[in-house]
């Protein structure tokens, strides 16, 4: 709901850095799997409830996954960098959620309800993006994408800040974790919706 707006605030500074590191040669699927290493870091942070590292890993890696896109525009983006870029984001955030429960098994059963409705975000997303694709439909509302983005209640924006808010009141997560699942179901449900009117005879 927020990345688009977001956008118009980090591009220009994720511009100018994926510029230069593009000038150096370096490549954009180096930033993302060096992103997913920091992201991946925080795995045990969460599970050792060392929350203040886990926050700090967990923003790094999304600054890094804004700027290996920035690279991309720069160097030249590719089929395959555009996909790392998707299982990556998708590994961290079910890890994000996966690992806190490993630190706090009592709330295991909220994490498993949010990492299934992450299943149902996920899947309603790419799969609109293969049509999308299939059908030659293009956006750039959130920036120049590999994929087509469609919208939704809970996009990137919003998954950071209750990841933030895990991190900040851990004792809240099942609070979180239900209340942002539900919010996921929307989204799925407006997306089908979408695709309803976009897809059908």
């Amino acid at each position: 709901m927020l990345d688009a707006r977001l956008r118009r605030l980090i591009d220009p500074p994720l511009g100018r850095a994926g510029a230069a590191l593009a000038r150096r040669g370096v490549p954009a699927d180096a930033v993302t799997l060096a992103g997913f290493a920091v992201g991946a870091a925080s795995f045990p942070a969460l599970a050792a409830e060392a929350y203040g590292w886990a926050l700090a890993l967990i923003l790094l890696n999304r600054a890094m996954d804004g700027l290996d896109g920035a690279v991309a525009r720069h160097a030249g983006a590719t089929d395959f960098g555009g996909y790392l870029d998707i299982v990556c984001d998708f590994l961290f955030y079910s890890g994000v959620v996966f690992f806190f429960a490993v630190g706090r098994p009592e709330d295991a059963l909220a994490a498993a309800f949010l990492v299934f409705s992450f299943v149902g975000t996920g899947s309603s997303f790419l799969a609109y993006a293969i049509l999308a694709a299939k059908r030659g439909i293009t956006t750039e509302i959130r920036g120049a994408k590999s994929l087509y983005y469609v919208g939704g209640i809970t996009e990137g924006t919003e998954t950071i800040a209750l990841f933030a808010a895990m991190c900040l009141f851990p004792g809240a997560f099942p609070w979180l974790a239900w209340g942002f699942g539900a919010l996921c179901w929307l989204t799925t449900a407006a997306r089908v919706a979408a695709a309803a009117r976009a897809f059908r005879p």
